[in-house]
């Protein structure tokens, strides 16, 4: 009877990662975040998605409980980014995009720790990836085994930080929500998730919802016609 608490944002790796969890897990429940984002069209999209969770998938249906939104809006007032602020999508002199959020993953898992101590779950699990991502040192395999044995020493406990996207790539997450869920997953997540940056609802494309411009959009756009490549062979 093994628990576990996801960390769904709304786009396809968190709604993928939510999959993984349902196949694995006796009892989720789900938590989310308010950071002031510019795209904050992603969290009506991850209510969207547990709806039809539910209603397409009953077995799932029965063991996902109940879901918690945290406000983490003073992490978008002290950031200067791309994802907190109306700036165009730029590289810093450090090397990095300006989407990324200083000690955002960090505070995120660290939060959903907290939590999953109070409900007794024992895994946290994050979409968090090191083979397509935009370099965010947040992400890397390093910094998760790092912060979970941070967490276990702090809160005395025997938290498991699962990745199960962190060595694959956005063609190989789409083949896992195949797998996972058949087509019908796949569908879900392509029309309900949202990853683009500007949090853009207006234009579907073959791959799923977004401006198309964005770094978010271009991967999942990538990743995406690779899926399809595979399949139609």
């Amino acid at each position: 009877m093994e628990g576990a608490l996801v960390l769904l944002s709304g786009g396809q790796d968190s709604a993928t990662c939510l999959a993984w969890a349902l196949a694995r897990f006796e009892r989720i429940e789900t938590i989310g975040f308010d950071y002031g984002q510019r795209h904050r069209s992603e969290l009506e999209a991850r209510q969207c998605l547990l709806t039809a969770l539910r209603s397409a998938f009953p077995d799932w249906a029965e063991r996902l409980g109940p879901d918690h939104v945290l406000d983490l809006t003073v992490l978008g007032r002290i950031s200067e980014t791309a994802l907190t602020r109306d700036h165009a999508i730029v590289t810093t002199d450090a090397g990095l995009p300006n989407t990324f959020v200083p000690g955002r993953n960090l505070l995120f898992l660290t939060f959903a720790a907290a939590l999953a101590y109070r409900r007794g779950l024992k895994h946290i699990v994050s979409g968090v990836c090191e083979t397509d991502y935009s370099g965010y040192p947040d992400c890397r395999d390093d910094t998760i085994k790092a912060l979970q044995v941070t967490l276990n020493l702090g809160m005395d406990q025997r938290f498991v930080l699962d990745t199960p996207l962190m060595w694959i790539d956005k063609a190989e997450t789409w083949r896992l929500a195949e797998r996972l869920g058949g087509k019908e997953l796949v569908e879900m997540i392509r029309t309900e998730t949202l990853s683009c940056y500007r949090g853009d609802t207006e234009h579907m494309h073959a791959w799923g919802r977004g401006c198309g411009t964005c770094p978010a959009c271009d991967l999942r756009a990538k990743g995406y016609a690779a899926f399809i490549a595979t399949v139609s062979q």
